[in-house]
């Protein structure tokens, strides 16, 4: 029986002498703050991407939205005669397609190529507006990458300059260290990258539609000048 309440003992302190692991926990403010300055420049690419493709989506949403009879509307006033009727109809839309239509409806009674050619230079002119900013969106998206992996690069070269400068003092924690504070910037440049690279393509997509429809506003209009008038 002493035996074993001796035993219990040290079993005990043997217990009591294991430390503790606590468990850590990283968050991402803290791996932001290891990265450097260079998580700065992608703190502010970030942002600058998130601010573009905000900006081009509700400028794309806003410009896509017209009423499904509107082109029924304008060919019922053409063939009516109220050109400034369907002028003002138009200019109710903050829309491209309704400025395609507005600027032929004014070449009205002009050669059908020469209106055909105002309708498709208003068309580039629009499709210009819609794509402005989007080589930036995708600077950022190839950019970012490339960013965070110079940051790689700089914060090894830093780790093992504080190896060779350590001398016979090595300690791992010298190269791990450095290759955390390094993967942190490749993380935020993959992180930021891939955004802009979604939003860079998921725009792209939307203002493609969105030519589709001119396109087809265009050929719908030019067709109707080629019909009779009811009056």
């Amino acid at each position: 029986m002493l035996f074993n309440l001796l035993q219990a003992v040290a079993d005990t302190a043997a217990i009591a002498q294991v430390p503790v692991q606590q468990e850590m926990k990283l968050s991402l403010i803290d791996m932001a703050s290891k990265g450097g300055w260079l998580m700065i420049v992608l703190l502010i690419l970030s942002v600058m991407a998130i601010y573009i493709f905000g900006n081009k989506w509700w400028l794309i949403r806003k410009a896509g939205q017209i009423d499904r009879n509107f082109m029924k509307d304008i060919r019922d006033y053409i063939h009516d005669g109220k050109i400034k009727s369907a002028i003002e109809l138009c200019q109710r839309y903050d829309s491209p397609v309704a400025r395609l239509v507005e600027k032929g409806i004014e070449r009205i009674g002009r050669p059908l190529q020469d209106i055909q050619t105002a309708v498709e230079n208003t068309g580039s002119v629009e499709v210009a507006r819609l794509e402005k900013g989007l080589p930036m969106l995708a600077t950022i998206a190839g950019g970012a990458p490339m960013i965070g992996f110079l940051g790689t690069v700089t914060g090894m070269i830093e780790a093992f300059f504080r190896m060779s400068t350590a001398g016979n003092n090595i300690d791992i924690t010298l190269l791990s260290g450095g290759i955390y504070e390094a993967m942190v910037t490749t993380v935020g440049g993959l992180f930021v990258g891939i955004i802009a690279y979604f939003g860079y393509n998921f725009l792209t997509s939307q203002i493609s539609n969105l030519v589709f429809k001119m396109e087809r506003t265009t050929i719908e209009f030019i067709d109707m000048l080629h019909e009779p008038s009811d009056k």
